[in-house]
């Protein structure tokens, strides 16, 4: 139980450190692009600035007058080797092509936008259309595009470092959690091994002056009666309640030491044939069913799992001796062992006085009795199917139970093959 709270714990701990840790990386991601795009469109205009500062525009005669011999690049200079511009292109006023340098362009500007992110010959562009003016009015327009490959390798640089950091990382926080789910968890199971310790020691404490009790009851059973049958009957309720109080003490004990788990020495193979009809065939069961009608159907071949024996053998008995209590005089008892779905099931269906809908889901509880005055004339102490679940669950089983008033109850075993 422990080891499944510090589980759930760790795993919500790194279940959020992580999506914290993605959603930082994935934002440290993206403001490093928006820094790249930002350098890039910084170097893109100042390069765009120089050129357009060497365009030559007069208005002679009545005509405007433009040279461009002089901008780099796009002149008559040839660019240098280390020059990462793609293109440079020169448009009118109306958008015509009048002059490049680079890829081939259409002959009408497609658009005109400051920045753009194009994809072009294979690889992505960073390309910028800055119009030029003079005296108030734009001459024409200058079109330039640098690549995008230092910017991109950067971030892939980026990529693969949180790639590799971050299942890293989240393993760090899966084991951090882990050691924190179990600081957390360790004043929760010193408080749990406390409780149980002491509901050990007092059901152990408990048992002995209950024997006391239940012996010198049994003793003055065995006097004479004097005075009457008063004493007498004093003696029998103190007997009897000694008794009740006793199987609830050992039903207490039980369930403190047992503590779902299995000691993996008491594991063995169990025949749960052979076991049914044992527990069928004990003296405590003749004696509960001499009125009943007990019907054991087995299947032909064994069925086999690991186990505790003694503890499954509590188990059914428990719960054949709750049907037992409720189910009328001359009624019937089905004890069932088959196989389904890889699972091997044990059914026990009586034709008793049933449980209500509402108390069908506690009836697993401990102390829950669904007619408190009437357990009480029977016998029960409340725990005999808490007992039977807490084994089943010990042998990664589980137990259901569906029933109808005045028609029957089914309690169903669920065990795992071997």
């Amino acid at each position: 139980m422990f080891n499944h709270s510090r589980r759930n714990l760790a795993r919500w701990f790194t279940l959020s450190m992580g999506s914290i840790l993605i959603l930082f990386a994935g934002v440290v991601y993206y403001q490093r692009s928006v820094d790249r795009l930002e350098e890039t469109d910084r170097l893109l205009y100042k390069k765009a600035r120089v050129m357009a500062a060497n365009i030559n525009y007069e208005w002679r005669q009545g005509k405007e007058q433009l040279e461009l011999s002089h901008v780099p690049i796009l002149g008559n200079s040839s660019p240098p080797s280390d020059s990462d511009i793609a293109y440079v292109r020169w448009y009118s006023k109306t958008g015509k092509l009048k002059q490049f340098y680079g890829l081939q362009p259409a002959d009408q500007i497609q658009a005109i936008a400051a920045f753009e992110t194009i994809y072009a010959d294979l690889i992505w562009l960073r390309q910028l259309t800055l119009p030029v003016d003079h005296d108030e009015h734009t001459i024409g327009y200058l079109q330039i595009a640098i690549p995008l490959t230092d910017a991109q390798g950067t971030l892939r640089e980026l990529l693969i470092v949180m790639v590799i950091a971050i299942p890293l990382t989240l393993g760090v926080i899966s084991l951090t959690g882990w050691f924190l789910g179990g600081l957390a968890m360790q004043p929760i199971q010193s408080s749990y091994r406390q409780l149980q310790r002491f509901t050990s020691d007092a059901s152990h404490e408990l048992r002995a002056p209950l024997a006391a009790i239940l012996s010198n009851a049994q003793v003055g059973l065995l006097i004479p009666v004097e005075d009457g049958k008063s004493k007498h009957n004093r003696l029998e309720r103190i007997a009897e309640t000694a008794k009740i109080m006793n199987q609830m003490v050992t039903d207490l004990l039980f369930l403190a030491r047992q503590a779902g788990q299995l000691d993996f020495n008491s594991i063995q193979l169990i025949n749960l044939n052979d076991l049914l009809k044992d527990t069928v065939a004990s003296l405590g069961l003749q004696g509960s069913t001499a009125l009943l009608t007990v019907d054991l159907q087995l299947p032909e071949e064994s069925m086999i799992i690991h186990g505790n024996p003694d503890l499954l053998k509590q188990a059914i008995s428990n719960l054949l001796s709750n049907a037992c209590k409720y189910t009328l005089t001359g009624g019937m008892i089905w004890l069932r062992l088959f196989s389904q779905y890889h699972r091997i099931l044990i059914q026990v269906e009586d034709t008793g006085v049933g449980i209500p809908e509402q108390d069908l889901p506690y009836v697993f509880d401990r102390f829950y009795r669904v007619d408190e005055e009437r357990t009480r004339e029977k016998g029960g102490t409340g725990l005999g199917l808490a007992i039977a679940q807490q084994i089943v669950e010990a042998h990664g089983g589980r137990i259901t139970v569906s029933s109808q008033i005045s028609k029957g109850t089914l309690f169903q075993i669920e065990l795992p093959l071997v």
